[in-house]
């Protein structure tokens, strides 16, 4: 959307994930000292996990937002399709994720860890479109720079939204699908 204001509050919002990490962590160290049962350490696990997953997505954004606002002080080097598509995908993958974990889904997690593949694919097609623009003219690679590197973070949101619904299926069935 070129919309430095929006980039800008993705930007301020990070501290605020940070702090909700550390306080899963906290009360995590709390419900650990409590000898939990089996299930219930599975649980403590899982959430320690997603929490650092869901930490670093928002490091990932973060990226994302300082990348768009150096983009908008340029003309945009082309009409973007394929960041919209990704971050649909990912945040899509995200979505369903955390909707496995809250609802106990196993399946809907294990219907996400496929998707990955196709995030990872459109990233790279785009590396290699991007490249093409660099080649073509050197006044496009830092534009071009900047796009791949929202493209990677947008893959490594796609990477985590997939960490967490194999965690999912790790809690619900006991079983590691990596």
């Amino acid at each position: 959307e070129r919309d430095d204001v929006l980039a800008q509050e993705v930007k301020d919002e990070d501290n605020a994930i940070d702090e909700l990490e550390i306080l899963v962590d906290e009360k995590a160290v709390l419900l650990l000292s409590k000898a939990p049962l089996a299930n219930d350490l599975r649980l403590i696990t899982v959430a320690l996990k997603t929490s650092n997953d869901l930490e670093r997505v928002g490091d990932e954004s973060t990226t994302i937002a300082r990348r768009a606002m150096e983009l908008n002080k340029e003309p945009q080097l082309k009409e973007y399709i394929d960041i919209p598509r990704m971050t649909n995908m990912a945040m899509e993958m995200l979505d369903d994720a955390l909707d496995a974990f809250v609802n106990a889904d196993a399946a809907k997690a294990k219907s996400i860890v496929p998707r990955d593949k196709d995030v990872d694919a459109l990233n790279k097609q785009m590396h290699r479109e991007l490249a093409g623009y660099m080649i073509e003219d050197p006044k496009n690679i830092t534009r071009s720079l900047h796009l791949m590197t929202i493209s990677k973070s947008l893959e490594r949101i796609a990477d985590h939204a997939k960490n967490i619904a194999e965690e999912v299926v790790f809690l619900y069935e006991g079983r590691d699908i990596r």
